[in-house]
């Protein structure tokens, strides 16, 4: 049976591709931090093994790969996102944290579970659409979404020797509880379910981007043609109305 390993998997996109995988016939390990949630969404359901870390924290990553014999799908979804509110008084603290959450934690899940990835696996990387354009008070999520896509493009490259491929996922506005907290506009928004297809859909075919829906990844990679000095004219008249 093959088998599939997610982190962020207790809710949002994470639970939605535990249950999409495992209606495939996968078994699964839901990895998230909540030892409590997972068990209330997972108990009871055999194809799922339970794995509790936090991200941030190399030593109990570890400890949970010790529970993993090996993977041919390895999806590292587990993320945050904070809004810088007042860019004149810069929250370095809150940078850190976001690039820890969101970056750093990806290496540390790699060098847990890379090893665990057989000849002919895949790696999914979650990262975001808001990579193809500079958005406001998003400094520090775009910063760490954008290490991503240069870490999966750079992994892609070393890890064709040993025959791994590596999906970078980049999901536009995907109804969670991270985008329940948005004030603002999310054209194109689509369930958790959705996205879940998608990913999986996309692994299966080995595709290197993932990129969903459609017409918002289409009108983003538009309007990034634009000069820079256009694009920031226009997001900063719409941003200060």
């Amino acid at each position: 049976m093959k088998s599939v390993l997610i982190t962020g998997a207790s809710s949002g996109i994470g639970k939605a591709l535990v249950e999409h995988y495992v209606a495939e016939g996968y078994q699964v390990y839901a990895a998230g931090r909540n030892a409590q949630k997972l068990a209330q969404i997972f108990d009871g359901q055999p194809r799922i093994t339970q794995l509790v870390f936090d991200v941030t924290q190399l030593a109990q990553i570890k400890a949970a790969a010790e529970q993993v014999d090996q993977l041919e799908h390895l999806i590292l979804n587990a993320g945050d996102c904070e809004y810088l509110d007042d860019v004149m008084a810069f929250d370095s603290q809150q940078f850190a944290r976001i690039i820890q959450v969101n970056l750093l934690s990806v290496g540390y899940c790699l060098e847990a579970f890379l090893p665990k990835v057989i000849g002919l696996g895949r790696i999914g990387i979650v990262s975001s659409s808001a990579t193809i354009l500079p958005f406001p008070k998003a400094q520090a999520y775009g910063a760490s979404k954008a290490g991503l896509d240069y870490l999966a493009h750079s992994l892609s490259i070393d890890l064709a020797q040993h025959h791994i491929g590596v999906s970078l996922i980049q999901p536009g506005f995907v109804d969670t509880p991270l985008t329940d907290k948005n004030d603002f506009a999310m054209p194109w928004r689509i369930s958790s379910k959705q996205a879940a297809k998608a990913i999986f859909k996309g692994m299966e075919a080995g595709k290197h981007h993932i990129r969903f829906p459609f017409l918002l990844i289409f009108s983003l990679r538009l309007l990034a043609l634009l000069p820079f000095s256009w694009w920031r004219a226009l997001i900063t008249r719409n941003t200060q109305k």
